[in-house]
């Protein structure tokens, strides 16, 4: 039966989360919280948590976060987040992590596509999926949907296993993001990134990769913070590269291979570096209205998840420091992950290809936007997040599991075509020629669900062909898959 979808308007800067429900382990104190902030096309996306503290109201934040990361970047996908109050060092860890998917099972059939996040890895969570029976990744939700489920399987498994330069797909395109982010602010002003300089407070997967990419265009990086404190040449500049190759997996460096000018600091004397750009890339509230004051950069652009507090940003705002916010800057590992399911990118250097493409533009709007209406970047991009949120719940439905997902092309649609850019906009991105860069942005497929500024491709998908399919019932476990699927 074809179902019509009835939608609530969206505010423009606020509103209550579609669902959040509480989960209690029977077998330990742990517990556990799912909010779905809004459904686009009947479905939401965010990872999955594990820490001792974590609360509701964290997981909602964190939820509507990516319901602004999904808008601003036109992926018509609502935001989610699943958050578990538990130690992930503990040895009971994954056997909580179990029972709570078994126990939110309904929504991860059909509804939350999630991933790994604190705490969590996504071998860990691909794994514990497959214990539970669910599916063999935690993006079943989406996976399901696709009218050629092994052929999404495949391209998922394909993109994610790739290493390049060492880096898979989830520990490169994060950081690239930022890095993208911040080059278009220095753009924007005017600042060739080879005269600028850049300080990144934390050194795991985010925030090495961004030291990387914006080293590769140029960009003195003067100091990088780890768990032990601050590494700093003001001089010449760090060697991102040395210093990744002596990381931990948790992000600490090995000063054993530090050179004679290298010198180290206590950690928070990051904040106090003469930089252009800083970077926080460790983890929420770092920068608060204690410290500041202190700040002496011209752009802050934000790697972790609500590193800045609102009093702090507004303090920075009223002294003409630019706030980058996280759910603009460092959007990329979402959107890459988003558009390699939907088939819109087929490797890395696609993925790097679309996000730079989007992202350079996205930021020196945002940057004009505010400037003209005196507002922060932040108020900004939430608002046009918002309407954009809003312009795909119109166009494709909100709350109602549309089939059409995975949208074709309509015919008669341009294509943008990257491959002759696809050199430059690589030309930091991981280690490949201009020539391999060139044939694999032929491979990326620009499907019409973007829209940002400067965007070429179709705005409206219905009035271009796409109709709504009939909705998938809200829960049917089991074969009911296969009974789908075979639908016409």
């Amino acid at each position: 039966m074809t179902q019509t979808a009835v939608e609530t308007q969206l505010q423009v800067l606020e509103h209550e989360p579609y669902l959040q429900i509480t989960w209690r382990d029977n077998q330990t104190s742990a517990r556990g919280f799912v909010v779905i902030d809004q459904l686009v096309t009947g479905i939401a996306t965010g990872g999955l948590r594990m820490r001792p503290g974590c609360t509701l109201g964290e997981v909602a934040e964190l939820a509507r976060e990516m319901t602004l990361k999904m808008g601003a970047f036109g992926i018509h996908v609502g935001g989610a987040k699943g958050g578990i109050d538990f130690d992930s060092e503990d040895p009971r860890a994954e056997e909580v992590r179990e029972r709570f998917l078994q126990g939110v099972r309904p929504l991860l059939e059909r509804f939350w596509v999630t991933a790994g996040d604190l705490g969590t890895q996504q071998e860990q969570l691909d794994r514990a999926f497959s214990r539970v029976g669910i599916g063999e990744t935690s993006f079943h939700a989406a996976v399901v949907r696709s009218p050629d489920q092994a052929e999404v399987r495949s391209r998922i498994q394909q993109a994610f296993t790739t290493r390049t330069d060492g880096l898979l797909l989830s520990e490169l395109i994060g950081g690239y993001g930022v890095a993208e982010s911040a080059l278009a602010a220095l753009e924007h002003e005017d600042i060739p990134a080879e005269t600028a300089r850049a300080v990144v407070q934390g050194f795991g997967a985010m925030g090495g990769s961004t030291a990387l990419y914006l080293a590769r265009a140029g960009v003195k990086i003067v100091g990088i913070t780890d768990a032990r404190g601050l590494i700093l040449n003001t001089s010449r500049g760090l060697d991102v590269e040395l210093l990744l190759s002596a990381r931990t997996t948790g992000g600490v460096i090995d000063r054993s291979v530090l050179r004679e000018d290298d010198m180290e600091a206590p950690g928070d004397e990051w904040l106090d570096m003469d930089a252009d750009v800083l970077v926080p890339a460790a983890v929420g509230h770092t920068i608060t209205s204690d410290n500041c004051d202190r700040i002496r950069g011209r752009f802050v652009v934000e790697a972790a998840n609500v590193p800045t507090t609102p009093e702090a940003e507004e303090r920075l705002l009223e002294r003409g420091v630019t706030v980058i916010p996280d759910f603009i800057a460092n959007t990329g590992a979402a959107a890459g992950a988003w558009w390699v399911i939907l088939g819109e990118v087929v490797s890395p250097a696609g993925a790097c290809a679309r996000l730079s493409e989007q992202m350079r533009p996205l930021v020196r709007n945002l940057l004009s936007r505010a400037a003209e209406s005196g507002t922060s970047v932040r108020t900004a991009g939430v608002r046009f997040a918002k309407e954009n949120s809003q312009r795909m719940i119109d166009e494709m439905g909100g709350a109602v599991a549309f089939r059409d997902l995975f949208p074709e092309t309509p015919q008669g649609t341009q294509i943008p075509d990257v491959a002759a850019e696809a050199a430059a906009t690589l030309s930091h991105a991981p280690d490949i020629t201009e020539a391999q860069a060139a044939d694999l942005a032929e491979a990326v497929m620009h499907a019409p669900n973007a829209a940002f500024p400067g965007s070429a491709v179709v705005e409206n998908t219905l009035e271009a062909g796409r109709q709504p399919a009939a909705a998938y019932p809200a829960y049917w476990p089991g074969p009911a898959d296969e009974a789908d699927s075979a639908q016409p």
